[in-house]
Parts: C-alpha cells; sequence; structure tokens
C-alpha cells in the first residue's frame, strides 16, 4: 500500500515536490550541520513553516570535553511555535509496519536507519560504510518496496535493496534475533503554529530561557586548554580520527554559530533591535571554525603540531562579542520558564 503527505505522481514514483530551505542555499561557511538539525529545517520547511524562528537554542551549546554539544532542536520550542507534538514510537515486531502507520495517519517519522542503504549518502557511506543517521519519512509504498524521506539538506527516495535494508528485511539481518530495534519518534501537527508578531514575540521567549541556561563561562577557553592534547591523539590515530573530530568539533561548533547569526538575522528582518555586530561575530566563529579546521588537517599532513593559537584568539574575542551582548539586551528575560 501507499501513504504519503503532499506528493506528486512522477512516473511510476510517487515524489514529493520540494525545494531546500533558503538556510540550506547560497553563501553557507558549513553547508550541513548535523542529521537532526538539517532533517527538522527540511521537515519544517515541507511543513510550510519558517525553521529560523526556533533557532534560539543555538546560544545554549557548550564545549564538552571532548566535543561540542550536539545541538539539536528541542521538543518543547517544536511544541510552543509550530504547535508539533514529538512523541517516542514504540517499535514492535516489524519496523517497517509501525512506520507505515504513522504515515498512514499523517505523521512524520523520525527513525534512526544506516547510511549505508541511503542513495543520497552517494558521495560518503552509501554501500561503503555502516553509519548510523535520522531520517525523516513521509512516504511509504510497502508494495513496490519504495520510501521517500528527508536526509540531512536532501529529499530522496529509496527502493528495493537499500528498503529492505533500511527496514532489516534483507537475510542477514534477518539473521540477527539479538538486533535491537532503532529509536524512532513520530511528529503530529497537533495544533496551529504560531505566526507574524506572535510568532517573532514567542521565539524572544525561548531566546531568554536559552539565554538563561548557557554556559557560564567562554567555552573556547576550555577547548583551547585541551586542544594540545587533541592535536597530539590526532596525530598519533591519523586521518581516520581526524574525521570523527573534525565532525564532533569544528563541524559543531562552526555550524551551531552558523545558524546563530542566521537567526539572529531572522529577527533584524522582523524589527528587533540587535546591533549587527553581534551576528557579525557569530559568524565570525562560524568561519574562524572552519579555518582551524583546515589548518589541523594540513598539520596532520605534514605531521607538524598547529595549536592555532591565533585562531583561538579570534574565537574566544568573538564569543564574548555574541553571548554576553545578548544576555545584555535580553538578560532581564531571561528567567528560567
Amino acid at each position: 500500500m501507499t501513504y504519503g503527505l503532499h506528493l506528486e505522481r512522477s512516473g511510476a514514483h510517487f515524489m514529493r515536490a520540494h525545494e531546500p530551505h533558503a538556510l540550506h542555499q547560497g553563501e553557507r561557511v558549513w553547508t550541513e550541520t548535523n542529521c537532526y538539525v538539517d532533517l527538522w529545517i527540511e521537515l519544517l520547511n515541507a511543513y510550510g513553516l519558517d525553521p529560523h524562528a526556533a533557532l534560539g537554542f543555538t546560544v545554549r551549546q557548550d564545549f564538552e570535553d571532548d566535543q561540542f554539544t550536539f545541538f539539536k532542536y528541542p521538543l518543547e520550542d517544536l511544541d510552543l511555535l509550530y504547535g508539533l507534538d514529538v512523541q517516542e514510537l514504540a517499535i514492535y515486531e516489524s519496523l517497517e509496519e509501525r512506520v507505515a502507520v504513522q504515515i498512514r495517519r499523517g505523521h512524520s517519522v523520525l527513525v534512526e536507519v544506516d547510511a549505508f542503504y541511503l542513495p543520497d549518502t552517494r558521495a560518503t557511506t552509501y554501500q561503503r560504510d555502516h553509519v548510523k543517521t535520522t531520517i525523516g519519512v513521509d512516504f511509504i509504498d510497502t508494495d513496490a518496496r519504495r520510501l521517500g524521506y528527508f536526509h540531512n539538506t536532501f529529499y530522496c527516495v529509496l527502493e528495493g535493496t537499500d528498503y529492505d535494508g533500511v527496514f532489516r528485511r534483507l537475510p542477514a539481518l534477518a539473521a540477527q534475533p539479538d538486533l535491537l530495534y532503532p529509536y524512532a519518534e513520530f511528529t503530529k501537527r497537533a495544533r496551529p503554529a504560531l505566526a507574524g508578531p506572535a510568532l517573532v514575540e514567542a521565539s524572544l521567549g525561548r531566546l531568554a530561557t536559552h539565554l538563561a541556561r548557557r554556559p557560564q563561562d567562554n567555552p573556547v577557553t576550555r577547548w583551547r586548554a585541551a586542544f594540545a592534547q587533541h592535536v597530539e591523539t590526532i596525530l598519533a590515530r591519523g586521518e581516520p580520527y581526524f574525521h570523527l573530530y573534525t565532525f564532533n568539533v569544528m563541524r559543531q561548533f562552526g555550524a551551531n554559530f552558523e545558524l546563530l547569526s542566521k537567526y539572529l538575522g531572522w529577527l533584524q528582518e522582523r524589527h528587533v533591535e540587535i546591533p549587527a555586530s553581534i551576528p557579525a561575530a557569530a559568524k565570525t566563529i562560524a568561519s574562524e571554525a572552519m579555518v582551524v579546521q583546515f589548518r589541523t588537517v594540513r598539520a596532520l599532513m605534514r605531521k607538524r603540531r598547529d595549536l592555532c593559537e591565533d585562531c583561538f584568539d579570534v574565537l574566544e574575542a568573538a564569543y564574548e562579542q555574541t553571548l554576553p551582548p545578548l544576555v545584555a539586551l535580553f538578560g532581564d528575560a531571561a528567567a528560567i520558564r
């Protein structure tokens, strides 16, 4: 059977007519953030909602000693701003059937799958590496073994063997009875989304709440203190480790603050008075984190230590030019709500 929302027929396929959101187009320092945030940007876009409004959570990112916080849209923000109720989906007996039930109800399903079977990852993991990632399913044809899904910045369709792999129907997977079901969520459009001035006001309220939960010191300073040891580990373990490190450190940090700069620009466009220096400082963090990434891989290739001291000077200063001014602007309202 075929189930899905807002779909168009194209030949023998059902396809969603989908244009990537502006956050995934144009000039970007970090073209991708992480699979969860990029997925939600496009899912909100498909719902006709503006993902900018819920980006205030980016002020909360911290350095966790070995990584920067894997930033995600908080579920309470999705509920308050967009009327979206996101709940855990219990998986029993059949992952395929549980997904089909929710799609039949008009919901979207977010589920962890193996990127080995995702054709949109041809440049990286498709048919190469087994890596966990989250997709947003909004269309399924159980008879034709076809699935429509959001992943990173794309909307794609998979079928055939890839369908069987995602749903663990391949013989090799079926022979593993101890293989645990993945974590899954489903999204219900429970209430009308806020719009206009009400959306901006609620967004500012959430920003204030997130500012109250911001790191109490400069996380760049703590990253800087740990970086020398991190460099030694990178030099010792080589390129495979570097790719893991930079995804969880430079990319998470830089992409987070690039989205913060986009959010502050969105507020400015809606006549919220924010000095241009604040989003500019956030964007500086995004670009300088990329410089650290380039310099670190160059140091790895040359087998030379580079502690990027001048980059850390820029990053520390830019952080101080971003968070404290935001607290000064919205701090009086920054109470835990």
